[in-house]
């Protein structure tokens, strides 16, 4: 059960997260701290020293501690495209900073710490708590910083699902409605008697491993197609996300389990585009970025086509992030408009089946669900997440009126290592400013 879990959420499927599980070394990874990639003069200098550099073509941009510089500066490395922000002003963050550092928090494997241990212990590149609309703690670590976008991996695939809630609110998209109404291309693959609510909420029967100890598996063609792996000489494979996803077969029935797999993501983001008219940077762009008030413009990693990945491609900086779940949290209204439909956050916290995902075999979240992309927790309350590999995430307290964004560089992909101190830390922090 463990192992379905661990396969499960290396979510993201691409270069990074290839390298990453191929490559790592068995040997105790280096602490947050010696592995700082600032302290350590990583990709510094004018050029930068032979052992510090960190490169895309020969995987050390892939590979920790090379992780801890590149998931902040991917864009300087793989070609992107840009979420413009617009031209009007940053929407104001308020702030009412407190000390939050001696909460005490007891992992789910019985250890006792405090708030102030868990940014080394979950190698974050980046914190930020919100609590009633405000910033009440914001810090950065290694590379991060508040102007700099870092790779959020699959909390894209919450994005993205937002974006299908809101063309099904405005009318645009028919969740009913068969994959082949928007994508008719995909009738011979396994979405071909699809629909598209099973993409939404990953019940589909697909073809498609990310078990990366198999040379075979689909997620290196997957990541070679998108852009994510270089194509080899001779390489015969599909050239572009979409050769990749026509090409999936069937396995299974549709609806009878929930099955985290980033082609449904990869899918839905081409349904978006073809209900919308417009791409992923452009659509993100219009509906929410310029509507936040963001400080920074996005980008999406995309393929050799320019084709974004709806995936896990995403970068942002944390206060943008953090904007987009305080949004989320006021049921799609933020910087004085109603930006996301109301309803299409209701339809986000409506929460997906807990007895199709207990299927998905996941050890430390018995009784959650999945819906629109979202991860529904079964606390009392009522939060949910928005969760990316390496330790990514959006966390949504309702009751708490609460948000917590963190960006990181965790030597391994799983939430499964992270979990265990994250999951706590951010009920800790509810029942403290909830109080």
């Amino acid at each position: 059960m463990l192992r379905s879990y661990r396969a499960a959420a290396l979510s993201a499927a691409f270069v990074i997260v290839a390298h990453a599980a191929a490559a790592q070394s068995p040997a105790p990874p280096q602490s947050a701290a010696a592995s700082d990639p600032k302290t350590n003069g990583v990709m510094q200098g004018f050029p930068p020293a032979p052992d510090k550099l960190v490169r895309f073509g020969d995987g050390s941009s892939s590979r920790f501690p090379g992780t801890r510089w590149s998931f902040n500066h991917i864009r300087e490395l793989v070609p992107t495209a840009g979420v413009w922000r617009g031209e009007g002003v940053p929407s104001k963050l308020p702030r009412a900073l407190r000390d939050l550092d001696g909460i005490a928090i007891t992992t789910l494997d019985g250890k006792q710490i405090t708030f102030a241990d868990v940014p080394a212990l979950t190698y974050a590149d980046g914190l930020l708590v919100m609590h009633k609309g405000a910033i009440v703690y914001e810090k950065y670590f290694g590379e991060g910083a508040a102007h700099r976008p870092h790779l959020a991996f699959s909390v894209t695939k919450s994005f993205v699902g937002t974006l299908a809630a809101t063309l099904v609110a405005k009318g645009k998209l028919d969740p009913a409605s068969p994959v082949t109404r928007y994508v008719p291309e995909l009738a011979s693959s396994a979405y071909g008697d699809a629909t598209v609510r099973q993409v939404m909420d990953m019940t589909i029967g697909v073809k498609y491993s990310e078990n990366y100890s198999d040379p075979k598996a689909e997620v290196f063609d997957y990541a070679r197609a998108g852009g994510m792996l270089p194509q080899p000489p001779g390489y015969a494979g599909p050239k572009t996300s979409f050769e990749f996803l026509v090409k999936l077969e069937k396995e299974g029935a549709h609806d009878d389990a929930f099955a985290y797999k980033t082609s449904n993501a990869e899918v839905l983001a081409g349904i978006v585009k073809r209900a919308s008219g417009q791409s992923m940077a452009d659509l993100l762009s219009t509906e929410i970025w310029q509507k936040l008030g963001a400080e920074e413009d996005a980008y999406f990693m995309v393929d050799s086509i320019g084709t974004e990945s709806g995936g896990g491609g995403l970068a942002t900086t944390l206060r943008d992030l953090a904007r987009f779940g305080e949004m989320i949290r006021n049921n799609g209204r933020f910087n004085g408009q109603q930006i996301v439909p109301e309803e299409a956050v209701a339809d986000i916290r409506k929460s997906g089946d807990p007895a199709k995902f207990a299927k998905a075999g996941y050890p430390l979240l018995k009784g959650w669900a999945y819906r629109n992309m979202w991860w529904m927790t079964n606390n009392a309350n009522g939060a949910f997440v928005a969760r990316g590999i390496y330790g990514q995430a959006i966390y949504v307290d309702p009751k708490a009126e609460m948000v917590v964004v963190r960006y990181a560089s965790h030597p391994q992909a799983a939430n499964g290592v992270n979990d265990p101190v994250t999951l706590p830390t951010y009920e800790a922090l509810a029942k403290t400013l909830g109080q």
